[in-house]
């Protein structure tokens, strides 16, 4: 077995370099219109430094993917199934937004990923989401079973929670002109209000 070689501190601060490049220019531009060379630039350093860290602009897309997959997977697998029920969704609905508010541009390269089919995911998302997803729905189920939390459907309460936190990173700039830049700040509190009301008993 061929023991790698750890990475030296400027090799990590160049790979960081290069993801947090890759998301700005990955984020503007789509997989398809980001070229190297446009990381490149963004990140300071030449296409053959870059080329030395990641082959190809897949490699790079692939990277971040994954670091995001397993960070917006993270609130999902911190839900208690011993806990409170409802206080436990709900602090998964604040993760959520707070997630839309720190990483608007993590969730819309996932999103656009997946608006693409999930090519370069869909493994990930075959294997350790769905596991998690049918987990989480079954724990939804059982605390609706014990007349914990309103019965609905589990899956799609999963969905919902995704669908109305994630909006707000992924339509960032729709509501930005619709309703301005500051409509987040009160997102949280609806949010927990409206799950509060369709929740409760």
């Amino acid at each position: 077995m061929v023991k790698t070689k750890p990475l030296s501190r400027v090799q990590i601060r160049n790979r960081h370099a290069i993801l947090a490049a890759a998301l700005e220019v990955f984020s503007q531009h789509g997989f398809r219109g980001a070229t190297l060379d446009q990381i490149a630039k963004q990140a300071n350093m030449s296409k053959p430094n870059l080329i030395y860290y990641f082959a190809n602009k897949e490699t790079v897309f692939v990277t971040l993917l994954n670091q995001h997959v397993d960070a917006w997977l993270a609130p999902l697998r911190e839900i208690d199934q011993d806990g409170e029920p409802l206080d436990e969704i709900l602090t998964y609905v604040r993760r959520k937004v707070q997630m839309s508010r720190d990483m608007p541009r993590e969730s819309r390269l996932f999103a656009n990923e997946i608006v693409q089919g999930a090519p370069r995911v869909r493994e990930h998302l075959a294997g350790d989401l769905k596991q998690l997803f049918d987990q989480t729905s079954a724990v939804f189920a059982r605390w609706m079973d014990e007349g914990r939390i309103a019965r609905v459907d589990p899956d799609h309460l999963i969905y919902s929670i995704w669908a109305t936190t994630q909006h707000y990173a992924d339509f960032g700039a729709q509501i930005d002109i619709l309703t301005g830049p500051d409509t987040l700040d009160g997102a949280e509190a609806f949010l927990v209000n409206l799950y509060t009301k369709m929740l409760t008993p």
